[in-house]
């Protein structure tokens, strides 16, 4: 009788690799003679239809990627929005001589999350050299803290751990605490003399308009005859009516309110065209 002598093993399911030996991931189709077809392909409906089949095949792709950047304050169906656009400008750059699409892809669609967060999430636009010292503070404080009983670092040890400096990482230590805003009815005082952050703020001081509008008319008033100089001194700086004065003078109410007009309106006129005067000196971005 004759016998089956080979024993059945189970068979071990193993992940497709890539040409480099790396494990390639369940959602890495392999598309490369897509790649190859839609390169060959003038612009078109053809080459629409194929490209559109290219980010279907690849859209679990970038939904894991963006996956990664959950819990951050965005939904994740905004940031597979975006990692799906990141797919389409992947789709879109790709030469398919160059290598292996996924190698490409998942850079681009990281970075395209990345600078998402970089440049829609601050509630107040953060200079981008400023958002680059909060990422470097951030990292070296998470290093310097990974081990459990780490103190705090100071300023001075994140500078050392960074090679910034203390005026640096201060930057960013205060950067980290901006990346959101607070209302101006924010409580900052739980008490009964409880106030906002309003409350806090100081207010314009119209005292500074007073300054300027005097220095401008400085000139125009030297210019001005003499007597109708102490007519303006007499009504604005010894509050005397314009009956008062005329008396003084000599002369009729009326003729001192229109001296008074003419005063007025001659040395605003003038402190106007020095303004203009100087700003066309400097030049519209001075203005």
């Amino acid at each position: 009788m004759l016998t089956d002598t080979s024993t059945s093993r189970p068979t071990t399911q193993v992940r497709p690799t890539t040409t480099t030996g790396r494990r390639r991931h369940d959602d890495a189709p392999d598309t490369m003679a897509l790649f190859a077809r839609l390169a060959g392909l003038d612009e078109g409906p053809e080459r629409d239809a194929l490209r559109d089949e290219l980010v279907t095949a690849w859209l679990p792709m970038a939904h894991r990627i963006a996956g990664r950047f959950r819990d951050r304050g965005e939904s994740l169906e905004d940031l597979r929005q975006v990692a799906a656009l990141g797919l389409v400008k992947a789709i879109d750059r790709f030469e398919p001589e160059r290598g292996a699409f996924e190698s490409y892809a998942v850079p681009t669609i990281t970075g395209e999350v990345k600078r998402h967060f970089r440049d829609r999430m601050w509630a107040l636009r953060v200079p981008r050299r400023v958002q680059e010292l909060r990422n470097k503070v951030r990292v070296a404080r998470r290093e310097l803290t990974q081990n459990p009983g780490s103190p705090e670092p100071t300023p001075a040890d994140l500078a050392a751990h960074t090679g910034l400096t203390e005026d640096e990482v201060t930057t960013g230590l205060e950067a980290l605490e901006s990346f959101s805003t607070l209302s101006l009815d924010a409580e900052l005082s739980a008490g009964d003399d409880g106030y906002s952050l309003a409350d806090t703020l100081g207010a314009p001081d119209t005292s500074y308009d007073v300054v300027v509008d005097r220095e401008s008319a400085k000139e125009g008033l030297r210019r001005l005859p003499e007597r109708e100089r102490a007519i303006l001194y007499m009504r604005f700086f010894e509050d005397m009516t314009q009956s008062r004065i005329a008396d003084q003078l000599g002369i009729s109410q009326m003729h001192v309110s229109r001296l008074i007009s003419r005063s007025c309106a001659r040395v605003r006129d003038e402190a106007l065209a020095d303004r203009a005067r100087r700003q066309a000196a400097d030049g519209p971005g001075e203005a």
